[in-house]
């Protein structure tokens, strides 16, 4: 009864975002187009020499793309360089058999500090966030925006409770309030507060600061694994 009415309470904040214009509107649309178009130019030599190791390492894909909600409700494949082994929820399975504490910081950070999933080419992008980077294709295709809440499954905007429509009313982002203020360090109650605060106070100037911020926080790879 009480998942009904979580997903009756998702189900009209859904409604009520879909009514709402995009945070930011045009001017942050076209910030977006701007810095993601450049990105892209300045970075190609190092999307390339990242989707290389990626390829050597095992042979495997070199993106993953998961399913992700976006605004709205709207869902899209969120775009990664691929970090984890090929049959990686067999792995992760196995892994919470031998190992109930983890099972546990799974369900309440919806990540782990030591995954066994991860590839040695995945540790090192992830420790440094480079893994993200073809999500600027995401960006130009206005899946995304370069700023905003850090992009999620369904089951996992149920945690945002009644503040999931803050979510729903933003693109989410390449990076964010909850990226340069600890990442995973933080608990998932302090993300949802990150999120609301920052749809609910936006402005361009907020969106420059957070980036400014993000190059320091990746280079110290801080709350990253």
């Amino acid at each position: 009864m009480r998942d009904t009415a979580k997903s009756t309470s998702l189900d009209l904040q859904y409604m009520d975002a879909e009514t709402a214009p995009p945070l930011g509107g045009a001017i942050k649309r076209a910030f977006d187009i701007a810095c993601a178009a450049a990105a892209i130019i300045i970075l190609g030599p190092l999307f390339l020499l990242i989707a290389l190791l990626v390829k050597v390492s095992d042979g495997g894909a070199v993106l993953y793309g998961h399913r992700r909600v976006g605004r709205g409700g709207s869902v899209f494949h969120c775009l990664k360089f691929r970090t984890m082994v090929p049959d990686g929820d067999a792995v992760l399975a196995a892994h919470f058999r031998d190992n109930p504490d983890a099972r546990s910081e799974w369900e309440a950070t919806r990540k782990l500090k030591d995954d066994p999933r991860v590839t040695r080419v995945g540790t090192v992008l992830r420790k440094l966030s480079l893994d993200e980077l073809p999500q600027i294709i995401n960006i130009l295709l206005g899946d995304m925006s370069i700023v905003g809440p850090r992009p999620v499954v369904r089951d996992e905007l149920e945690y945002y409770g009644k503040a999931a429509v803050f979510y729903l009313k933003s693109r989410p982002g390449l990076t964010g309030l909850w990226q340069v203020s600890g990442r995973n360090d933080v608990s998932y109650d302090s993300r949802v507060a990150f999120d609301r605060h920052y749809v609910e106070n936006w402005s361009l100037v907020q969106d420059i600061r957070i980036i400014l911020k993000t190059v320091p926080a990746v280079c110290l790879s801080r709350g990253s694994y």
